[in-house]
């Protein structure tokens, strides 16, 4: 049941009071004497947070025990002092009226910070999958999550939403799933969605991926309240507080008018600039996602980032084994490459982008290029196009839609999709 909502009008933003209003109308009183944990994003996602906290934190104060967690996936652990800047408080304020408060990351690669919960099965993920159902995916999935929830009384998200390439919407049960669980969950459900290709994917509500979150939210014994939010420019555009699927719900309502801009015809070239908050490739790769479907067969999407210089802190070495390849490529191969974890293998096809592999030879649909920091020989060695940084103009791309050419100053988080022609 949703239990409260904000909408600010097409085109506006809800002001602070307006914000400040919505969450104690959902939350104030509601959780007198109980033990509250909050799973909040990390840094690669756009969300007030400080404010946000600062707002939680003081219509919270009745909680017997507040405590945060980044739900980080398999995302780089924060330090205490990265963590501090997430929610914006300074040492002074951790050491001061907020050290009662727990700052937490997940450990999903932690065998002693996980529980087992129950299990997805493997003929309900053929269900899920349909026609797209792999081999690959012919076994059961043990859903396990962070131990640490037992000790509270209740759990509350705080997720932003836009279009996703795995579950086509991101936000919601996903901040349990992948958000604090465990790495088969996490590989499970982005290798099912490469299997259904990032164009087949992001901007859809209801997929196989977010069909099995569903299930394996249910699992969960500890009760859960959504805060989910659309985010504009790095303002709030909606906030709808309430069951952890409806609140969802009608955010990716908002989102899906929000955070999709539509186009009569694809561009042949598109030059998207990752925002700083991408720190490595496995992040920055939405930059392709979100313009893939904007890009004519035989065009080219160049990643620019001169900032960005690591691949990924926690994947790098499978990364750099297997390269980047679209799903066709590893599935005609798959004996070779079964052995990496499938959520790698998926983020190498999310990259890519859609293609076929036909008698040996890779055919990608579109070109990918990056002008970032990392080295030439490096990129090469993924099997992507390199261009150096350096030589890129901003104005030689700006102003340029009608020769098919477009300039987006923050890529990773708007979709841009063509309109299917009659």
């Amino acid at each position: 049941m949703l239990d409260t909502q904000a909408v600010a009008e097409d085109g506006s933003r809800l002001d602070t009071n307006a914000i400040q209003t919505i969450l104690r109308d959902g939350l104030e009183g509601k959780f007198s004497n109980q033990k509250l944990l909050v799973l909040i994003p990390d840094h690669t996602r756009s969300i007030p947070l400080p404010m946000l906290f600062y707002m939680l934190v003081e219509i919270l104060d009745d909680a017997s025990q507040l405590d945060f967690m980044v739900a980080l996936g398999t995302h780089p652990p924060l330090s205490e002092e990265r963590m501090m800047e997430l929610v914006g408080i300074t040492y002074e304020e951790r050491n001061g009226n907020y050290r009662h408060i727990g700052l937490y990351n997940h450990e999903w690669d932690n065998d002693d910070s996980l529980m087992k919960i129950g299990k997805v099965k493997k003929k309900h993920i053929r269900e899920y999958m349909g026609d797209l159902w792999h081999d690959s995916l012919d076994h059961s999935v043990p859903v396990t999550i962070n131990r640490k929830i037992d000790d509270y009384d209740h759990l509350l998200i705080i997720s932003p939403v836009f279009p996703h390439e795995v579950v086509g919407f991101s936000g919601g049960a996903k901040y349990l799933f992948p958000g604090i669980s465990g790495q088969e969950m996490i590989n499970t459900t982005h290798w099912m969605g490469a299997l259904a290709g990032v164009m087949n994917t992001i901007g859809i509500q209801d997929t196989p991926p977010r069909r099995m979150l569903h299930q394996a939210a249910k699992m969960v014994q500890t009760p859960v309240t959504l805060i989910s939010m659309v985010v504009e420019q790095d303002e709030l555009a909606g906030v709808f507080i309430g069951d952890i699927v409806e609140a969802w719900e009608q955010a990716v309502a908002l989102s899906s008018q929000r955070h999709i801009v539509w186009l009569d015809k694809p561009f042949q070239k598109v030059l998207a600039q990752a925002p700083s908050m991408y720190d490595e490739l496995w992040t920055a790769g939405k930059a392709v996602y979100k313009l893939e479907s904007a890009v004519a067969d035989g065009g080219e999407i160049i990643v620019y980032s001169p900032t960005l210089h690591d691949i990924s802190v926690v994947h790098e070495q499978y990364i750099k084994k297997i390269g980047y390849h679209v799903c066709e490529y590893f599935l005609g191969q798959w004996k070779k490459f079964k052995k990496y974890p499938l959520g790698v293998v998926a983020h190498s096809t999310h990259v890519r982008g859609a293609g076929k592999y036909i008698d040996g030879v890779e055919y990608p649909r579109i070109d990918v290029t990056l002008a970032t920091g990392l080295p030439q020989k490096t990129v090469e060695n993924l099997a992507l196009g390199y261009m150096n940084p350096d030589n890129i103009n901003v104005a030689d791309y700006e102003n340029r839609e009608d020769e098919g050419i477009l300039y987006v100053p923050k890529a990773g988080e708007i979709l841009y999709k063509v309109r299917e022609q009659s």
